[in-house]
């Protein structure tokens, strides 16, 4: 019987404290069950979302993970056994399955998806052909309904899902303004990325460079929450909309974050402010996917990853997503 490794949640993270609570396991592998996908995991995404599924709490869109469980996100590898017809051994998928070396998951609830091989980088299933492009163009085409000559602002805009909305935003017509930590994180959304207007939070006054903004902001894609959501709310255009796909500000704690200081914006302004979870919207990825790839076979999308390498350095790599010191997507190679 074969061993594999595998990050086990021991304990609910204080803060960034994640040594403390995760712990790197080597256990058998134990026969598949009927109806189970075994992968021989390449790569893993590191998601912010998945923060909350260390915590506690059970108001958020997804049940906590319970202590002692192998730790859950996306991963992207070949099948290595199969007792689903779906899934012929060798296939390239991806899905959410456990921060192993070898992850086991029943298809249907796992997502699990065959993927394009000709793709000429694999990691675009996790970039410009994955989910958080997904969210990204479910977010800013269809719940910020972007319409061409309107402004676009966007928090954590030099992320995985924040820097492909900037670019959607573009291909659509759309003004974008990115809001990013950092003169590195603006200057790749001016240079690389295209954005019209880059603001610094950590250096500039975010209200203030917004209010510069004739007409006001007609849609923001936020990925934050917290004092982000509170600049930009009184620099809304009227009748404007608010997509809201993350609130990393308040993902360290156990406990819900008070809403906006700035709410009555909300009714001034006659805002409409949408949530969004993109497991919601994946049985439509087909329809998504054409768009996606001819951008990115036109060179209108990219992605830049984070990459780390080896699976004993996941901590590393979840710190940097988390903590901001990353451009683009972090992910973690685990094997060829």
């Amino acid at each position: 019987m074969t061993d594999h490794r595998y990050w086990r949640l021991d304990r609910h993270p204080a803060g960034h404290d994640f040594a403390s609570a995760l712990s790197l396991q080597s256990a058998p592998l134990p026969a598949l069950n009927e109806g189970e996908v075994r992968i021989r995991v390449q790569w893993l995404s590191m998601d912010a979302g998945t923060r909350m599924w260390m915590s506690p709490r059970e108001d958020g869109y997804q049940p906590p993970l319970p202590l002692g469980s192998p730790m859950t996100g996306l991963v992207l590898g070949q099948v290595c056994e199969s007792r689903d017809p779906r899934f012929a051994i060798g296939a390239l998928v991806r899905g959410f399955g456990q921060w192993a070396d070898i992850s086991t998951v029943i298809p249907d609830l796992a997502g699990l998806e065959i993927l394009d091989e000709t793709v000429a980088d694999p990691r675009q299933h996790f970039g410009t052909l994955g989910m958080n492009a997904w969210t990204a163009y479910v977010g800013v085409k269809e719940v910020a309904a972007i319409q061409p000559g309107e402004w676009l602002a966007v928090s954590a805009a030099a992320g995985a899902t924040g820097s492909l909305a900037c670019q959607i935003g573009r291909n659509l017509g759309a003004r974008v303004i990115g809001i990013a930590g950092g003169p590195d994180k603006c200057a790749f959304l001016r240079e690389d990325i295209g954005v019209d207007l880059s603001i610094d939070y950590r250096n500039q006054d975010v209200a203030a460079e917004l209010a510069k903004v004739d007409g006001g902001i007609n849609a923001f894609f936020d990925n934050v929450g917290g004092p982000i959501l509170d600049a930009v709310l009184p620099n809304m255009a009227h009748y404007g909309r608010v997509a809201i796909c993350g609130m990393v500000a308040s993902y360290d704690s156990d406990e819900a974050l008070p809403g906006p200081a700035k709410f009555d914006q909300i009714l001034m302004r006659r805002l409409r402010v949408e949530g969004f979870f993109i497991p919601d919207f994946l049985h439509r990825g087909s329809e998504f996917l054409p768009q996606l790839r001819r951008w990115a076979d036109a060179g209108q999308l990219q992605m830049r990853f984070d990459e780390t390498q080896g699976l004993e350095n996941v901590l590393v790599a979840y710190d940097r997503m988390l903590s901001g010191k990353n451009i683009g997507k972090v992910i973690v190679k685990v094997a060829d």
